[in-house]
Formats: structure tokens, sequence, C-alpha cells
């Protein structure tokens, strides 16, 4: 007997308080069509230029020019490729990521694997606690402790936003995505940078790989990049969406989808990337090539490009960020818990759990280390996001490659060899990475 495409069938809807709560009518047009498909690709961007991008980000523009452009460029066109495979995922099954792990592997494998995805949570999460009170200290002087603790109210600003529906959670993001990007274009007008040389930086270089520590900060690129929890969070919010349940309905859906996330990407490819010109531009090209963390980046801005303004759209930015990264992360969350586990928790108390986790090693770290520890704590998270994202990105590959799960909408040739071959620059990236460090992980314990 052939065996069935799923150990399981489908155990409920994902998200299921808004899941079909956006319904797109057949009788839009094209344009009406994408508007109505828009939104969950800009919370997925989110996670692409939050706090944890800004650390690498600065930390490889100061440190080594426009030379890792080429990894932001390379990390973003891979996200997009991955998250168009977790539309499609989403859309043709009915499962998110999660849930599909649940139903395909045996129960120890999905236990793990569900591990896994909670820890890069909980690296991504602290992330933006950290960033968040970093951007509270600097425009309020607000102590980074209090400013750490104060994070964990977002939670209220999720629920209001769940009552209210969910295109109002999309519209909150996308409004701050949009005062994220006008901050970082003033930036790049103020540091104008060599607009050759940035050219030449988007360039694959082999330097990148040969230098351990140019390595170490691609790595955090890309895991701050292509984000473990972000291919769990698209497979399941596109399904907020209600579309005809047929192979046309279905395609027309992945079509938009794609677009969506597509476009949504680019932003976050700008943002990153404006980022670490800015630090190149400004502290690179004038010696100071040690610029890592954002509380020096914001003190040496506006004196060094002489507009008083910068340093303040700076932190205004980050602030933004912070707080639009943690909207997405109790959807995250919840998906990862009730897709692995099939258990339920009211968002707050989710939320808070998350937080909790969070905000405990920040406390510590800030309490013993200060400023300068949080900062080497962001970066260090990132590196960790990067070495859990081959355990989400297999199954995402296995499963839209399967033409028993996928049927007629399974991956084409082309598209499987890009995804295993984005799959494998992860892979080696982060196994080189290991035998880099494998005998000095006390270099990185020396980053405290």
């Amino acid at each position: 007997m052939e065996k069935p495409a799923w150990r399981r069938p489908v155990g409920g809807a994902s998200l299921p308080e808004v899941h079909g709560s956006v319904v797109v009518p057949k009788s839009f047009g094209f344009l009406r069509k994408l508007l109505a498909f828009s939104g969950p690709g800009y919370l997925v961007a989110v996670g692409y230029m939050d706090p944890g991008n800004w650390a690498t980000d600065l930390a490889g523009g100061s440190a080594f020019g426009y030379t890792l452009l080429s990894v932001i460029l390379l990390s973003n066109l891979m996200a997009i490729l991955l998250q168009s495979l977790c539309a499609k995922l989403g859309i043709v099954t009915g499962r998110d990521l999660a849930q599909a792990c649940r139903d395909h592997y045996p129960a120890p494998i999905a236990f793990g694997l569900w591990l896994l995805c909670e820890a890069a949570i909980t690296a991504c999460d602290l992330a933006e606690v950290i960033g968040s009170a970093i951007a509270l200290n600097l425009l309020f002087k607000i102590p980074l402790i209090w400013g750490v603790c104060l994070t964990a109210l977002d939670v209220m600003i999720i629920l209001f936003l769940q009552n209210k529906g969910f295109r109002y959670l999309e519209a909150l993001v996308l409004s701050l995505i949009l005062l994220i990007g006008g901050c970082f274009f003033a930036e790049i007008v103020f540091s104008r940078p060599d607009v050759s040389a940035v050219l030449a930086g988007f360039l694959p270089k082999a330097e990148i790989v040969k230098n351990p520590e140019m390595l170490f900060i691609a790595i955090g690129i890309l895991g701050a990049t292509v984000m473990p929890h972000n291919l769990y969070l698209h497979s399941s919010i596109v399904q907020t969406r209600k579309y005809e349940q047929t192979p046309a309905g279905k395609r027309e859906a992945i079509k938009f989808a794609t677009l969506d996330s597509t476009i949504a990407l680019m932003f976050a490819l700008f943002i990153n990337a404006a980022i670490l010109i800015v630090s190149a531009a400004t502290f690179h090209t004038r010696g100071h090539t040690e610029v890592a963390e954002i509380q020096e980046a914001y003190k040496l801005l506006s004196p060094t490009l002489g507009v008083g303004v910068a340093s303040v759209l700076f932190a205004v930015a980050l602030l933004a960020s912070g707080q639009n990264a943690t909207l997405t992360g109790t959807l995250a969350g919840q998906i990862v818990m009730e897709g692995f586990l099939n258990l339920r928790l009211r968002p707050w108390v989710r939320r808070l759990i998350t937080r909790l986790l969070a905000i405990i090693p920040a406390i510590i770290v800030t309490v013993i280390y200060g400023e300068g520890g949080t900062m080497k704590l962001l970066i260090v998270s990132q590196v960790v996001l990067s070495l859990q994202l081959a355990f989400a990105v297999v199954p995402l590959v296995v499963f839209t490659s399967d033409r028993k799960k996928m049927g007629e909408f399974v991956n084409p040739r082309w598209i499987r060899a890009l995804a295993w071959s984005a799959t494998g620059i992860i892979v080696i990236l982060n196994a080189k990475f290991l035998l880099d460090f494998s005998g000095a992980w006390d270099r990185i314990a020396k980053i405290f």
C-alpha cells in the first residue's frame, strides 16, 4: 500500500482566530488583488531589518567598508526564494511549516525541531529587547535595565491590534517600515557614500570566506537576514487571506503572495544595505574601524557628518525597528508552539513567556557587562540564529519538493536546484564557522 503524503491529517487551521479573515473577491482586478494580498510579506520583512541586523551591519561596515554588501544581497535573494516556498507550502497544503513538521516527522524529531526553533525565537527576541532598550536610552535617557523591562509592555499593543483585525496590525507594521526607510534615506544623503565603491561592494569576494573575523560577521549577517522563525510565520499568515480553494485559486494566491513578499523584502534589502553603507561611509573611511556598538554609532554620527539631526534619526529608526519586530514575535511564537505541540496558550501568556526568556539574559548581561556587553550579546544572538537556520530550511525544501505533498504545485527542477544551493550555502558557511572556531570558542567568550 502506498504511504500517505502526511503521517497525520490537518490538525486544525493555523492562527485560527484570523484564518481566512481577509476576503479577496474574485472580481478584483490585478492591482486590487495585489493590495488585498499585500501585508503578510511586510510582517515577514520586519524580521529582516530588526536590531540584530543593525549590530552586524554596523560592525561589518565600520570594519570592512562596503565588502559585506555582497553578503546582504545574497542573503536577501535567498530570503526571497525561501519565503516564496513558505507561501506556497501554506497555501497548497493548508499547513504552516510547524504543522507540516509535526505531520511528517516522528514525534521525537518534531519535538527536537521545536526546541531548536524556540531557541531561535528567544535569540531573535533578545535582539529586539536590547535594540528597543538602547533606543529608549538614547532618545529619552531611560536606563538600559528599565528599557529592557518596558519592552514587555508591547504585549498590550499586540492584543489591542489583534482584537481590531489583522489588517490593522499590517498597517502599523508598514507605517513603521516607511519611517525606518525614510530615516535611512536621509542618513545616506548625509553620509555621501562613494557610489562606485558601493556598487563594487555588491560583488562577492573570496576574502569573506578566507578571513575568519569577516566570516564571523558575514554569518551574523546571514543569521540576521534569513531568520528561522520567519519561515514558520510566513507559511501561516498567508492563510489569513480567503481565496478560492481550487487549483486556479491557489495558483493565483501563490503568485500574489510571492509578489507581496518579494516587494517587501526589497525594502528590507534597502534598509540593511543602508545601515552598512552609512557605517562604511561615516566610520570606515574616516578610520573608525571598530564601531560595532549602536551607542557609539549614535554618538559619532552627528559630529562626524556635521548634521545635528543625524543621530536622532538613527535612534528613531532603531526604536521603530525594535518595536516593529516585537509585533510579529508573538505570532511566530504562537504558530511554532501550536504547530509543533498542538498546544494553545492565550496570546498574552505566550508573549510574556517569550519576553521573559529574552529579558532575563539581557538584564544579567547589562548588569555585569554594561552597554558594551549588550551589543556584543546582540551580535552573538544573530550567529545563534544562523546556526539554527538549516533546521528550518531543510524541511521546507523537502516538503515543497515532494510531489505527494504538493501535487501539481511541487517545485520545478530549477527551483529545487536554487533551493538546495541556498541550503548548501547556509550549511557550508555554518560548518566552516564551526571548524574555524571549534578549537577557539574562547574567542567568542572573549567578546564579553
